[in-house]
């Protein structure tokens, strides 16, 4: 044992030891008051989500990736929805490609709210088993991480959080020597979850985009408006779980038959005259020739377009995205520590510019 001799130096020692230690706490209260950001949990990489049923990447989408330096792509591997009284796999994604083999992926499930009113003794063991042979099939490096993407409420809260703490239990077993405590967990979070609750997840993803509902027509912008944002920053400051954001570069293509809401399209060639013809700019265009469409948002069915109807284009305004985003940024820092872009898609892509982007991705 070392004992100080000199009963000055030993008072001094003290003195300086308290001072470090003060120091030290202050520090560590500074870095931790944003609502402790776990380690590991946000690294910093640009990503973005991979939505379609086919994996398949253009020239465009690939020069993305590179130009952004995209790290991470969450991946939707397949859906889980109520059929015959059952929870079943469904729009399960085809690989037709592959991603750039240095992109860390996180596959990723959407189950739908009517889930969690079924029966889910068993789903966690099908959907971890299920993801681990999708990932072990068409070799997905650097997966370690299974989000989970669902629309839950008040009401079915309490089956949702059970069910990911038994995902949890089983994504631990899922260890090898990049993941030796076994895969990590997240999940989404809608903006009118922040007043709930956190599920119990390493981390969540705030998905701020698809803050209005698309049916009505007099939404001013359904996709992303900063009106609907602005009354959850308190919820957001005080919300317990790490958060990351995800923001949109998508357009929605909305059909309606006057007031009356009738589907969503999916890049629609709306400069094909015989069909359509422009009515304001590029956001607004009238059916002069009716046709039966397959569409596959919200589900695989045919849609007949009758003369008059109207097709509504929205997207996200790049300015409003970068100012709501700052205002963010102010409330809660480390919501940007990642962002997410919600998807990789040729169309998509050509919403935001390379500026906007790069803005977006690297937040002060």
């Amino acid at each position: 044992m070392f004992i100080f001799a000199d009963v000055k130096k030993y008072k001094k020692h003290i003195r300086f030891t308290l001072a470090l230690s003060l120091i030290c706490i202050i520090l560590i209260g500074l870095t931790t008051c944003d609502k402790g950001q776990a380690p590991g949990i946000a690294d910093g990489a640009p990503s973005v989500y991979y939505w379609r049923t086919t994996l398949r990447l253009d020239s465009t989408e690939r020069a993305f990736l590179a130009q952004h330096h995209i790290e991470k792509v969450y991946l939707h591997l397949f859906d889980v929805v109520v059929a015959d009284g059952k929870c079943q796999p469904a729009a399960t994604l085809a690989f037709n490609d592959t991603l750039p083999a240095d992109i860390r992926i996180v596959p990723t499930v959407f189950l739908t709210e009517e889930c969690l009113h079924a029966d889910t003794t068993d789903l966690a063991s099908h959907i971890v088993a299920r993801v681990a042979k999708m990932c072990q099939a068409k070799r997905l490096r650097h997966a370690h991480e299974l989000q989970i993407d669902c629309d839950w409420t008040p009401t079915s809260r309490e089956a949702y959080f059970g069910l990911l703490a038994r995902i949890r239990t089983q994504l631990a077993a899922l260890s090898d020597s990049e993941a030796p405590e076994g895969w990590r967990l997240s999940t989404t979070i809608r903006l009118h979850q922040l007043s709930q609750p956190a599920p119990p997840v390493a981390y969540g993803v705030l998905m701020l985009y698809n803050t209005d509902s698309p049916y009505k027509r007099d939404s001013r912008n359904p996709i992303f408006a900063p009106e609907d944002i602005q009354p959850y920053l308190r919820s957001l400051q005080h919300y317990s779980l790490p958060l990351v954001a995800a923001y949109p570069n998508f357009r929605w293509q909305r059909l309606f038959h006057g007031d009356e809401f009738k589907a969503l399209l999916y890049s629609e060639n709306l400069s094909d005259s015989t069909v359509y013809e422009p009515v304001e700019g590029d956001s607004l265009y009238r059916v002069v020739q009716g046709r039966t469409l397959h569409v596959e948002l919200q589900g695989s069915h045919d849609v007949r377009l009758l003369p008059g109807d109207e097709v509504v284009v929205t997207r996200p305004n790049a300015g409003e995205l970068i100012s709501t985003a700052r205002l963010l940024h102010k409330a809660r820092p480390s919501l940007h520590n990642q962002v997410i872009f919600y998807h990789l898609d040729h169309a998509s892509i050509n919403q935001l510019n390379q500026k906007d982007y790069e803005t977006m991705y690297h937040l002060q």
